[in-house]
Formats: structure tokens, sequence, C-alpha cells
């Protein structure tokens, strides 16, 4: 009897606690979400299972000397996987529509001042006393209002590694709804024939125009926010490893082996910061209802920036594309496209919304470079 009851006290479910078992179904669920429901399923899979690991009594492997915990500590701490998936990133972009249409960086950067309006509001509900949020922490969740999980993760790392976790989850679920969560706002912030607007086509880019686009890109945000350098380069080195035509294999390695090796890494790495200890706070409730209110306002402004340009432009602008000025390549670019396509049949909007999606991708990397400048 004596070995039953050591064998009983030693295993998990005489261990575990309340908020261990609120995190196991919470992980099955990201596990639902991203096999059954096909939602962000490279990174909610491997983010699901590294949080099942992280939740097991008994198991060691996300502290001490345990695997997740090593890979949270010399990937996510330092910006290192992140910066890979950045790379991997800048291998499989198509700049084109971007440069073939200038005009639409605006619409990328105008989506951003989600991210800034979230760090006030973070802010603001530390001054009621209704969260306990430093500076570092605000600017860290504002950067969700970017929808660009990679970026989200790499703030996180530098300003707020305990508020990794939901920061992740928040951004990586609300990527993953951006068919859900765009256009109910999109709808009602045009009108029909604002929605009907078809564009004129895009102008054929140069080799040399992809070639120089990236190293004049990298040279000029190194020159005026540094701390955006680390991000911003790493997307400019893929970019550039994909047009220069001369290391293919090179290009091929980061937009598939290695992109994926990192991605499970990272997803597993973030994962073990679904510790119910780390997770289960109000402060992870404000969390996630920031991120949504982050993402709102970002697609409206990108919205609101497209109905402005398209009054001042003497070529038709249609508003829709604004909305993909956040930087969920390439699903918001395609929920642009579907809504214009709702509204006229004859109205394809893919490679136009491309342009402010990926100036979205730079804004973002700029954004996180500001906040990482000012609260470090």
């Amino acid at each position: 009897m004596e070995l039953v009851t050591e064998i009983w006290r030693g295993s998990g479910l005489y261990q575990i606690t309340g908020g261990q078992a609120i995190m196991l179904v919470v992980c099955l669920g990201l596990l639902y979400l991203g096999i059954a429901k096909k939602f962000e399923p490279l990174l909610l899979v491997t983010i699901g299972f590294g949080g099942l690991l992280s939740n097991i009594p008994g198991v060691e492997i996300a502290t001490g000397d345990g695997l997740l915990y090593l890979l949270y500590t010399a990937g996510v701490t330092n910006g290192v996987f992140p910066l890979l998936i950045f790379m991997g990133v800048g291998a499989l972009t198509d700049f084109g529509p971007l440069l073939a249409n200038p005009r639409t960086l605006f619409l990328g950067a105008a989506a951003q001042f989600g991210i800034f309006a979230t760090l006030l509001g973070a802010l603001g509900l530390t001054s009621l006393g209704w969260a306990d949020f430093s500076l570092r922490d605000a600017a860290a969740i504002g950067i969700i209002g970017g929808a660009d999980g990679p970026t989200a993760i790499y703030v996180a790392g530098r300003l707020a590694p305990d508020l990794l976790g939901a920061i992740a989850i928040a951004a990586y679920s609300y990527m993953a709804l951006v068919p859900l969560i765009q256009p109910p706002i999109m709808k009602a912030l045009t009108s029909e024939e604002e929605r009907k607007i078809e564009m004129v086509q895009l102008r054929e880019v140069s080799k040399t125009e992809r070639i120089l686009f990236p190293l004049v890109l990298l040279l000029l945000v190194a020159m005026l926010l540094p701390s955006a350098a680390p991000l911003l380069g790493m997307l400019a080195f893929g970019n550039l490893m994909r047009e220069c035509g001369v290391v293919e294999r090179l290009s091929d390695t980061a937009q598939n082996a290695l992109i994926n090796i990192v991605t499970i890494f990272l997803g597993l790495a973030v994962g073990s910061r679904l510790q119910a200890d780390l997770f289960l706070d109000t402060n992870t409730l404000f969390i996630l209802a920031l991120g949504i209110v982050a993402f709102g306002i970002g697609t409206a402004s990108g919205v609101l920036m497209g109905k402005l340009m398209n009054r001042m432009s003497s070529n038709p602008i249609n508003p829709l594309i604004g909305a993909a000025g956040v930087s969920a390549v390439p699903m918001a670019a395609r929920v642009a496209n579907k809504v214009g396509l709702d509204a006229n049949p004859h109205n394809v909007l893919l490679m136009h919304a491309m342009g402010p999606n990926v100036a979205g991708v730079i804004g973002s990397a700029v954004a996180a470079g500001i906040m990482i400048m000012f609260t470090s």
C-alpha cells in the first residue's frame, strides 16, 4: 500500500492544480482551433502542444534545464527565433506591388495607429487602477495591433517577457480571425460605391528596383532608427536573397526548411510561457481585450486613410485595400479582395492590397523599433 500511495502522490492527477487544469483545457482549445478550424495552424498547434507539456504536473520540460526552457532562453529572450522568421518572411515576400504603387506605404503606416492607441489604452487602465501595466508592458501589448506575430514576440521578449504567452496568443489568434474581424469594420466605414471602385493595373517593376529596395530600406531605417534595424535588416536580407537571383539555394532554404524548423522551435518555446502561474491573471484578460481593440483600430485607420487618399488622388483608390495595412500577410490582402469581389465581381484587388499589406510589415517593425528605443 505504501508503494501504491507513493505512486499516486507522484502522479500528475494528484499534483494538478485548478490553474493547470484550466490551462490544459485552453491548450487543447488552441490545438482544436489549429487542427479543426485551421486557424494559424503552424503556430497554434506548436504553441498549444508546448502549453500542454508546460502544464502537466511533474513534467520539468519548461523549467530548469528542460528542453522548452532552453529553447525559450536561447531563441526568444534574445530575439533569435523572431529574427530568423523575419528573414524567411522577407524571402517569401514580393515587394513588387508596393514598389509599383508607393502611395500604399501611407496605408500601411496608417494601420499602425492601433499600436499607439493601445499603448495609451493600457496605460489608461493602469492609471484607473484596473490593471498593472508598466510603460514597457504597455508598449509590448500595443504591438498586437500590428497583427505581426514575430514582431509581437520579439518586442514582448525584449520588454515584457512575463506577458509573452498572453501577447503571443492574442496576436496569433486575432491574425487567424482576420476574415471574421475585418469585414464588418470595412463595410461599416465604406459605401457600396466605394467598395465597387476598380483600380488601374499596376506597372511592371524592374529587377534593379527589386534588388535596390531592401538595401535602401535597411540603410534608411538603420540610419534613422537603429533599434528597428534588426527586424527590418533580416527582412531585407531575406528579400535580397529572393530578388538578386544568384543565391537560389539560400533563398529556398530560408523560404522552406529554415523557417519551418524555426517555427517549430518558436511555437514550443512560446507555449512554455503558458504555464498557469504566468498566464492566469486579470492582466491576461485585459491583454486579450486590448488586442482586439488594437486590431480594430488598425483596420479602421487603414480604411479611413484609403478613403482620404481616394478623394485626393487622380487615380481611383479603393478604400478596402487600406484594411490590408495590418501586416497579417497575405490574409488581410485576401480579405480585402474578397470584400471587393462581393461588391463588384470584376473588382480584383489582391495585388493592389498586397502593397499596403507588405507596407504594414515594414510599419510594424518600425513601430517596434520606436517602442524599444523609448522604453528601454
